[in-house]
């Protein structure tokens, strides 16, 4: 627990201490909505500092948390009752532990009197969240809410990031108590390693100095670690291509020469097959996803791998690492950039070249009709070319995350936010909304498919009553778009269960929910109608955008199958070259 050195205040409630304890960590934003267990909570919250973001339902508030941690690198804070309320928070908070999203989630719980006895909205939330927080409190002494908080705040922003919850009963909120000013903490079982082994360091950049086609092969625990501005120059340093993960982009700009795209499933041609056949692989801040390994037996075979986390766990999960450096990736890769001192760099010409010509051999692409259907590839290409890629864009999960994470350029971190390792549906609105209101100057754009933002869209309400003026393009082909896609290359194209109608209109859903609603059905209505999304400053937008049912997402390398073959269209497979390589 944490050792106070401070004095007591006067006397006060235990919700009172909640949100003085919220307050002097630096929350400026909580979203959330209130409940009986919670309720003793929300009084003291109308004398606060504290904005609160009213959501219209949990996961909602959950994600949005999740998106202003996402936005501004601070602790998401989302604040719930007992019973459901503490339920719909499950996801978000599996969501933030799979991507390392620092949040504390503060619920709500019947009193100590009635614990165990099924009484109303009880639920243990503590055991049913267990594996879906980082770390979890239960408080039954109002005394201890200042150093729980305080804990709570330390443990989801070091280390590995990720979810923190904080159980209270209402009774405990309701108890008279004394605030105190946390002092230093006392955590003996956590403590993260954040310097790398500088005998490993040296092994690294000997590696490195050697290898003739290395790859840096970079996820989210860079843009997490802040480690973006040392990723790009020890890549320069060492002349070392870069592709970044889903969770990575942005972490290296896609505008570098040295810059490959994004590896996995539905990565580029490049990306893929150069970590294929690299002979050193430098991995920082990933965890060797299934996404981007398909078969690890068949991932990478030729490569050595460098392995940076500063999570002891992930390294040698899946891929077992020549040279595993526990410590943060920021730090890590200063230590890098340092012990590489003034040494040239290797010659990879021949590398580079070999990667040229994959790059101009396969590269991203569609065709657009001029007549139509709109494209939904050409739909990212113009909203980029109309912003000039100055956004913040929002995704949900399935193919419209795939082509806004192909097509659209990014060259800075924390300007791509999705769901990743969970895959969560839904998660796009909330998620913007909670980055609107964490960087409220900036422009934040979200790209949903309509099965995604069907899950989500009441939180539309929650945009226009609060007035946080997000974008939302909604990509409207009337289907489950990646599960009929699957179900058309794997399925015999019997679909089923994946219609969800024709003739829905999300300009009028959103214009009954108190926003600006546009549609775009032709190519040619396209840029127009983001303009006019983009000259309104003062009140959510909504464009439904009709794009082509038919459109499927490739490059695709099938699940649980070998990175050497790359679909690149619905009927053309290249099998990855054996040779050309130095």
């Amino acid at each position: 627990m944490t050792k106070s050195t401070h004095k007591t205040s006067s006397k006060m409630t235990g919700a009172q201490a909640l949100i003085a304890s919220l307050e002097h960590e630096g929350v400026d934003v909580a979203f959330g909505v209130p409940g009986g267990a919670i309720l003793p909570a929300y009084d003291p919250l109308l004398d606060s500092s504290i904005r609160h973001v009213l959501a219209r339902h949990e996961q909602g508030a959950g994600h949005m948390a999740e998106g202003y941690a996402w936005a501004t690198g601070k602790v998401g804070v989302c604040i719930a009752t007992s019973g459901p309320g503490a339920t719909n928070l499950v996801t978000p908070l599996a969501d933030a532990l799979m991507d390392s999203v620092p949040l504390v989630a503060i619920t709500g719980q019947v009193p100590t009197t009635s614990v165990g006895n099924d009484a109303f909205q009880e639920a243990y939330t503590t055991g049913i969240t267990m594996p879906a927080t980082k770390h979890n409190y239960f408080v039954t002494d109002p005394g201890e809410i200042a150093s729980v908080i305080h804990e709570a705040f330390h443990i989801a922003s070091t280390g590995r990031p990720g979810p923190v919850l904080v159980d209270i009963p209402k009774d405990i909120l309701n108890q008279t108590t004394s605030w105190t000013k946390p002092g230093e903490l006392s955590l003996p079982g956590y403590r993260p390693t954040v310097e790398g082994h500088p005998r490993r360091i040296k092994e690294a950049v000997e590696l490195i100095g050697r290898a003739k086609r290395p790859v840096l092969y970079v996820g989210g625990g860079v843009i997490k670690a802040n480690g973006s501005v040392e990723l790009r120059q020890f890549a320069e340093l060492a002349g070392v291509p870069v592709a970044t993960t889903l969770m990575g982009r942005g972490a290296f700009p896609d505008s570098h020469s040295l810059a490959l795209g994004m590896p996995g499933m539905h990565g580029t041609y490049t990306a893929i097959t150069a970590i294929q056949k690299a002979d050193l692989l430098i991995a920082i801040g990933v965890r060797f996803d299934d996404r981007v390994t398909g078969n690890p037996k068949s991932f990478a075979p030729h490569a050595q791998v460098i392995h940076v986390d500063v999570d002891p766990a992930e390294i040698g999960k899946v891929r077992a690492a020549e040279v595993p450096i526990v410590g943060d990736c920021r730090r890590v890769l200063s230590q890098l950039i340092v012990a590489w001192g003034e040494r040239e760099a290797p010659d990879r010409s021949a590398w580079l070249e070999v990667i040229g010509r994959w790059q101009k051999d396969h590269p991203l692409q569609y065709q657009q009709d001029p007549d139509g259907p709109i494209k939904p590839q050409f739909a990212i290409e113009e909203l980029y070319r109309l912003t000039g890629g100055d956004a913040t864009i929002v995704a949900g999960v399935g193919q419209h995350q795939m082509w806004t994470s192909q097509f659209w350029h990014f060259d800075r971190p924390r300007r791509w936010i999705n769901s990743g390792g969970l895959g969560t549906m839904g998660f796009a609105v909330p998620a913007a909304i909670g980055a609107k209101a964490g960087v409220p100057g900036d422009l934040v754009f979200a790209v949903d498919g309509d099965g995604c933002f069907q899950m989500t869209c009441n939180e539309l309400i929650t945009a226009s009553t609060e007035k946080i003026p997000i974008k939302v393009a909604v990509f409207n082909n009337g289907v489950h778009g990646m599960v009929t896609q699957w179900q058309r290359l794997f399925y015999n194209g019997r679909f089923s269960q994946t219609f969800l109608g024709d003739g829905v209109d999300y300009a009028k859903l959103a214009e009954a929910m108190g926003c600006v609603g546009l549609r775009a059905e032709s190519p040619d209505e396209l840029g127009p109608t983001f303009e006019k999304a983009l000259s309104i400053d003062d009140k959510p937008v909504v464009i439904d955008v009709v794009i082509d049912r038919e459109e499927m997402v490739f490059p695709m390398v099938p699940a649980g199958g070998s990175n050497d073959e790359v679909i690149l269209g619905p009927t053309e497979k290249v099998i990855s070259p054996a040779s050309d390589l130095p």
